[in-house]
């Protein structure tokens, strides 16, 4: 999942209607085969999310009315075999990559899918800890910390899930102390949200 970002220039004006606004008429994203998609085609909870810059997990709690676990599936320290321009990585350099899930307490659906790159070495080491130990998502982990930080939206689009079923992404960094330290994808189950 890594190799997705690698090489992947600072996006430009244009390609992302939300890195700025939480409305863009006649907006479109892209599918996995490239065609526009439009915006306001999807289910208005979703577009909601793909501009959202608070903690994902509250707001999915709000409008499933019920608590979502956090579960890590996935979490390690690798070398990044490229650059990762997004959140200023170089090859070779140590990463923490984290693959977790958003699914609901009580009916055990699966509302969201995360993956994240963290430079881990640009983080307070109390937050750090917590983070390591996987004790809370990475939003909630940040408001608990109390850092100042950011999301800022990099990419929106449309792929293929895991379940033949489609997938509203977005990826956004978390800039911290000015410093872009976290990358985050966060996948949606288009059908979920219908």
């Amino acid at each position: 999942m890594v190799e997705r970002y690698y090489r992947r220039a600072l996006p430009q004006a244009g390609p992302n209607p939300f890195r700025c606004e939480g409305f863009v008429h006649e907006g479109t994203i892209h599918n996995d085969s490239g065609q526009p998609v439009a915006i306001e085609s999807l289910p208005p909870f979703l577009r909601a999310l793909l501009v959202t810059d608070g903690t994902v997990t509250k707001i999915i709690e709000a409008y499933f009315w019920e608590p979502v676990v956090v579960e890590t599936l996935r979490q390690e320290f690798v070398t990044a075999a490229d650059e990762i321009p997004w959140v200023d990585v170089a090859g070779g350099e140590r990463i923490m990559v984290r693959r977790a899930r958003l699914r609901g307490a009580h009916t055990g659906k699966d509302f969201a899918n995360a993956f994240s790159v963290i430079r881990t070495e640009l983080i307070p080491g109390h937050f750090r800890r917590r983070l390591i130990d996987r004790e809370i998502g990475i939003g909630a982990l940040i408001r608990d910390s109390g850092l100042e930080s950011y999301r800022e939206v990099m990419e929106v689009g449309l792929e293929p899930d895991t379940d033949a079923d489609s997938a509203v992404f977005r990826t956004y960094r978390i800039i911290i102390a000015g410093e872009p330290v976290i990358l985050i994808t966060e996948t949606f189950p288009l059908s979920l949200y219908r």
